[in-house]
């Protein structure tokens, strides 16, 4: 089921934010406050959220071209529920709405790369940076991190640039 942050019942935020607390140890307001605003995956067990994703509005900047880009965010399975597929489950939900987009992205952690890429999603090669209030500054400790899924004919060795944004800006 996705469903827009507007029309989800606010005992499932609470509970998909409370997710992130479990899935993650270093999850702050920021990086919940990117999540929001979009569609949101969840499956339910056992009457709360275990598996939750985002999908939201970004920008990005491939030579000169500004994308519209469905930016993922907040993936995040109850360690007491991993393995069962709930993660491809919530992925496969967002994955559905890349047609409505330039090109789907996000930022992996080292330890999901594989799961993204076994998805067919590709990692971003070229340098990132970020549009800032003070001009574009590099963001080299992302680089490697991005990935996209679709983007037709994008270059994936070009620099890459988002818009600015509090906390994690990928």
């Amino acid at each position: 089921m996705v469903t827009p942050t507007a029309l989800l019942p606010d005992d499932d935020l609470r509970q998909a934010r409370d997710l992130m607390d479990r899935a993650f140890v270093d999850f702050t307001d920021d990086d919940w406050s990117h999540a929001l605003g979009g569609l949101h995956a969840l499956v339910h067990r056992e009457g709360r959220v275990v598996a939750h994703a985002a999908l939201v509005q970004r920008r990005l900047l491939v030579r000169g071209r500004s994308l519209r880009c469905g930016y993922v965010e907040a993936v995040a399975v109850d360690p007491a529920f991993q393995g069962q597929g709930l993660g491809a489950a919530v992925m496969a939900e967002l994955e559905g709405h890349g047609p409505a987009h330039d090109v789907l992205a996000l930022s992996a952690s080292t330890r999901a790369v594989g799961f993204y890429e076994a998805r067919g999603w590709q990692r971003w090669r070229g340098p990132s940076s970020v549009l800032s209030p003070d001009g574009p500054l590099a963001t080299p400790e992302d680089d490697g991190a991005i990935h996209v899924l679709g983007g037709h004919g994008l270059d994936l060795d070009a620099p890459i640039a988002c818009e600015w944004r509090d906390g994690d800006v990928w």
